[in-house]
């Protein structure tokens, strides 16, 4: 639910088009991916209420030889083959038109498995790349543009009526229906496409894993999907999930403008890693990494950064990211530790209540980063504020009356939002009893240094269900139950849905979607959450991630121990007094 191209160079993402062109052949792929073999395994009519099915738009080519990318998060593949598979569907009685789009592998290399993939920002896909993980695993994949206009539109070319009203419809197919939608439409497809229930070609008789996989607004997409429809999959990845209010966003701007300094992104950098540095042994190990961000919390005060020099090149930022900025150097300021301060406490309002969730020391400050105004040679507050004014003032401007905002209108907006669109958009329920006794499994991560969604958001949440779940049991033995189909897992130094390059030396998980699959297909609980240190001195060591709510400790003897600590207990979940819903 966030500015597009934060999310998107996060991902290291080029949107694609669908696929076009034929290779050589291969027999048994070539006769099914024809266009009158996905006409009849297309659901029959009526098989989704109220979607028909547009026959006529199905364009089909088999691809072969194909090589998959390593990411972070998923290990490539090599000699990949698959049906490259796209239609359009509408509503009865609308003239609207969503796309879909599929890759179905070679029979020999299909493992009984239906992939729906998530999006980032406000787009409701990743195109080829996020369709091609699925190939990894042999399970056949699917995205949906969400009847946005296209694969390189998003919510915002919907979310206005020609009146200057907001469309609900758009806000609910972004919100849930759309991937809903996409994925009945695309597990069925799979199901008839193979044959797996009766005899013919791949025949196997057994069921299909339908798994979810997705990060920031694609964590959201899963989670609105297992809340709402609790059948529908087996198993969910769900990582950094987008369930913030927008307006949150704003938080760093309105303290610049209380404190009355709009420092230099740089400024802020040094800050940050000067709380690294400071907070690094805390779990007991110095490797860069400043794995126990609650206890940073306590132990460093933006204060002690104050007349440390800070030095950077010139940076070509985006429009969308600020602009430009020029190379500068100084001493951080007193001004400057006061904005860290204020950011890190949170925002209350000015009834002294919370009112959302923040950051740590050791955690980056994407929010408070300013633009540079080259005519008076000063910098000005950016605040990331175009959705927000398309949600609450429905009117899509990246202009913002900052100088009429502070904390009591971001709490009244909050309000404002949670009743005019929370329904739709967010994905906030803590209830998955329905998923659980379907025996639906959940693993949940997020970087603990994710300077765009805070941890906090995903703590806070995974706590409400705890207490939803199992009201009558205590703290030891309803985490017990929980983590039985549902882990957290806080990625020590990880960054926004990758790793972060201001800790690059702490380790990551390399394989989420394996270790959610040997989960689903194998009953292999994953007490800890497998992890590769990706560079420095330990570089290829594997280093596991304790699931929360343990934190690590490393022993003197270098051996990583997942303990429990209640103060942890007390920052990661803060009373939320501000706002009568919760906020996550």
């Amino acid at each position: 639910m966030f500015i597009r191209s934060t999310l998107l160079a996060g991902f290291g993402l080029v949107m694609a088009t669908p696929i076009s062109g034929l290779c050589a052949r291969n027999s048994s792929l070539s006769t099914i991916c024809t266009t009158e073999y996905v006409q009849n395994s297309l659901p029959a009519v009526g098989f989704v209420k109220g979607v028909n099915l547009d026959q006529s738009s199905i364009s089909v080519n088999a691809v072969y030889n194909y090589s998959v990318p390593a990411t972070y998060t998923h290990p490539g593949a090599v000699g990949r083959s698959f049906c490259n598979v796209t239609f359009s569907y509408s509503h009865a009685g609308t003239n609207d038109k969503t796309n879909l789009w599929f890759f179905l592998p070679s029979p020999d290399q299909f493992q009984n498995r239906y992939l729906s993939t998530g999006g980032a920002s406000i787009s409701m896909t990743l195109g080829e790349w996020g369709l091609s993980v699925g190939l990894v695993y042999g399970a056949a994949s699917g995205t949906t543009d969400g009847g946005f206009g296209g694969w390189d539109k998003d919510l915002s070319a919907a979310i206005l009526r020609a009146n200057g009203v907001l469309n609900y419809d758009a806000m609910a197919a972004y919100g849930y229906k759309a991937i809903h939608e996409m994925s009945v439409i695309g597990k069925e497809l799979t199901r008839k496409f193979y044959n797996t229930g009766g005899s013919g070609l791949n025949s196997t008789n057994t069921k299909i894993y339908s798994y979810f996989n997705g990060c920031s607004e694609g964590g959201r997409e899963g989670l609105s999907q297992i809340q709402r429809y609790g059948t529908q999959f087996d198993a969910a990845a769900i990582g950094a999930p987008a369930m913030r209010e927008v307006v949150h966003w704003l938080q760093g701007p309105v303290v610049e403008k209380t404190v009355n300094y709009f420092p230099p992104p740089c400024e802020l950098q040094r800050i940050t890693a000067d709380a690294v540095a400071a907070c690094d042994s805390l779990d007991g190990k110095i490797d860069g990494v400043a794995a126990r961000s609650d206890l940073c919390k306590h132990f460093y005060n933006a204060t002690n950064s104050i007349g440390n020099t800070y030095n950077c090149s010139a940076v070509d930022r985006s429009f969308f990211q600020g602009g430009p900025l020029p190379a500068v150097s100084g001493t951080v300021s007193p001004a400057a530790a006061e904005v860290a301060n204020q950011i890190w406490k949170g925002l209350f309002d000015s009834k002294g209540r919370r009112i959302s969730v923040n950051n740590f020391p050791s955690v980056p400050l994407p929010n408070a980063e300013t633009a540079y105004n080259p005519v008076t040679n000063s910098y000005v507050p950016f605040p990331n504020g175009a959705l927000l004014n398309l949600l609450v003032r429905e009117e899509y401007t990246f202009d913002f009356p900052l100088e009429d905002f502070t904390f009591d209108t971001m709490r009244d907006w909050i309000i404002q939002g949670k009743q005019k669109f929370g329904y739709p958009l967010e994905a906030a329920w803590p209830d998955l009893e329905k998923f659980r006794d379907n025996g639906g499994k959940v693993l949940h991560w997020h970087g603990e240094a994710d300077g765009v969604i805070p941890a906090m958001s995903s703590t806070i949440y995974y706590d409400a269900v705890r207490k939803t779940m199992y009201p009558g049991l205590g703290l030891n033995e309803s985490y017990a139950e929980l983590k039985d189909w549902y882990k957290l897992f806080l990625v020590p130094g990880a960054g926004h849905c990758d790793p972060n390059v201001e800790q690059p030396t702490g380790a990551f998980p390399r394989d989420i979607l394996k270790s959610l699959i040997d989960w689903a297909e194998g009953d292999v609980n994953p007490e800890r959450l497998p992890a590769t240190v990706l560079s420095g001195p330990e570089q290829g060591e594997r280093q596991d991630i304790c699931s929360w709510p343990l934190r690590p400790l490393w022993s003197s003897a270098g051996e990583l121990k997942c303990v429990f600590d209640e103060d942890a207990m007390e920052v990661f979940v803060p009373s939320m007094d501000g706002i009568p819903v919760p906020v996550y």
